[in-house]
């Protein structure tokens, strides 16, 4: 059994496992490693070069892939010589440039991973696999998620729901995709513009027609709403993209106009587990249980890996929707909701929200020195995981997103989420989200951002 000398960079940004993979393969094919060479067992390599076991067995398993090693049963692992119709020494490398730096995400809509206990997540999904498989279909949704849904509603969002007013849905997107189904074909739906513009394609993919409505720093223009609506979509917790949240007055003026004119109210929920200063205002489900469909995900506070979700509404649409999963034999998969249903049965998912909402408030502050300091005006609530930048024009805005990308910052610009033609305030900016990255590439690059827009606006 022979090992070559091998060094992993720790500080390096390619994975352990690649780091080893590629030191074997080129001692394989520099004849430092001999074909019939017995290689140490991936437990031995660990502990030898302090590594997990995961990272050892994951390089065998690429070099086993690309045919470098091959294992014999009660044997080991073996070097073979070179990849089958491979070269025997590595092609020689083009002259080194400057990397192009790599890419942070500061887009909003992604899920902050890096407080996300493994473990629990682990255990989650054992937990999951514990139950016996499902020998027929459940439309409305796994019972035990529903009793889930149920308690963090009331203990996170303060709305009372019986378990069997939950539906479980394959997330917000996907349950006003489900809404619209049902509701007749041709039907006008009012929609925030700015908006959610995945929303507004779930509806017109439905044949619904999509009106875009207006908002402004209290949220969704009540009176600006036109009278031949079906339904309302809107994101009265933390309005999207804006980041504002509906006031009070608008709430109640919404429930009114909707028991008023026949409308079905779509609550997007989508982060109001997320805020840092006072209590949300109450739930427009809370407000009008008779006309408002409450719709929550957990991609936003989990994962989007659990492809899950909740919509609580009145019976009649319940029914509807049920019957139409059930005609279809559609509905969402039940592996996540047991998932998440595990989650908050142990006290991780309560765990892991107080985390999550400790970790975002912190990124909001620095996102808002950072660019404070550089002179930039940053607007939202202290809610949720992005912040709006507003722009003079769409011309500065265009110049920021090609002059940040060039920086290798990834941001999103407003006007990918204006749906329809007339005023709106503001027309242009970035959408900041701050969730995605890891905390330390944040921090690294927000001086870099900041330095971005403040030439821009100085141009501007």
């Amino acid at each position: 059994m022979h090992v070559p000398p091998i060094v992993l960079d720790r500080g390096s940004g390619r994975p352990l496992s690649v780091q080893l993979a590629d030191a074997l393969r080129t001692a394989a094919a520099g004849g430092v490693l001999r074909p019939g060479d017995r290689l140490p067992s991936t437990r031995e390599l660990a502990v030898a070069l302090q590594v997990s076991r995961t990272v050892t067995s994951a390089a065998y398993d690429q070099l086993l892939a690309e045919g470098w090693a091959a294992g014999r049963r009660g044997a080991g692992t073996f070097v073979v010589g070179s990849a089958p119709g491979g070269p025997t020494v590595p092609a020689p490398r083009p002259p080194s440039r400057s990397p192009a730096p790599a890419s942070v995400d500061l887009r909003a809509g992604s899920p902050c991973l890096e407080v996300l206990d493994r473990a629990a997540w682990r255990r989650a999904w054992r937990a999951a696999g514990d139950v016996a498989p499902d020998a027929g279909p459940e439309p409305a949704g796994d019972t035990g998620f529903q009793l889930a849904v149920t308690e963090h509603l009331l203990r996170h969002r303060g709305l009372p729901a019986d378990p069997s007013d939950v539906l479980a849905t394959a997330g917000t997107s996907a349950a006003v995709a489900e809404v619209a189904r049902v509701l007749r074909r041709g039907s006008r739906v009012g929609i925030e513009d700015p908006g959610y513009q995945r929303a507004a394609g779930a509806l017109r993919a439905a044949g619904i027609e999509v009106v875009p409505c207006p908002v402004d720093d209290d949220g969704l223009v009540v009176e600006a709403l036109p009278a031949d609506l079906t339904a309302v979509y809107c994101t009265p917790a933390h309005q999207f993209p804006l980041g504002r949240r509906l006031s009070a007055a608008r709430r109640v003026a919404l429930v009114a106009r909707a028991r008023a004119e026949g409308w079905w109210v779509l609550e997007d929920d989508y982060d109001g587990e997320l805020r840092y200063d006072v209590a949300p205002l109450p739930l427009l489900a809370a407000l009008g249980p008779d006309v408002v469909v409450h719709l929550g995900t957990s991609s936003k506070v989990v994962s989007p890996t659990l492809g899950t979700g909740w919509l609580v509404a009145p019976a009649s649409l319940r029914a509807e929707l049920v019957a139409a999963r059930t005609a279809t034999g559609t509905r969402p998969a039940r592996a996540g909701q047991r998932v998440l249903a595990a989650l908050a049965a142990s006290g991780d998912l309560s765990r892991h929200l107080r985390r999550l909402r400790r970790e975002l408030a912190e990124r909001r502050g620095l996102v808002l020195h950072a660019l404070r300091a550089a002179g930039v005006p940053v607007t939202g609530d202290p809610a949720g995981a992005h912040v709006l930048v507003p722009l003079p024009d769409r011309a500065t805005e265009e110049v920021v997103v090609a002059a940040a990308a060039a920086a290798g910052i990834s941001v999103d610009a407003l006007a990918r989420h204006l749906a329809g033609p007339g005023p709106h305030r503001p027309t242009a900016g970035l959408v900041l989200g701050f969730a995605a990255p890891a905390r330390a590439d944040l921090v690294r690059v927000l001086p870099v951002l900041g330095g971005v827009l403040r030439e821009a606006l100085d141009r501007a």
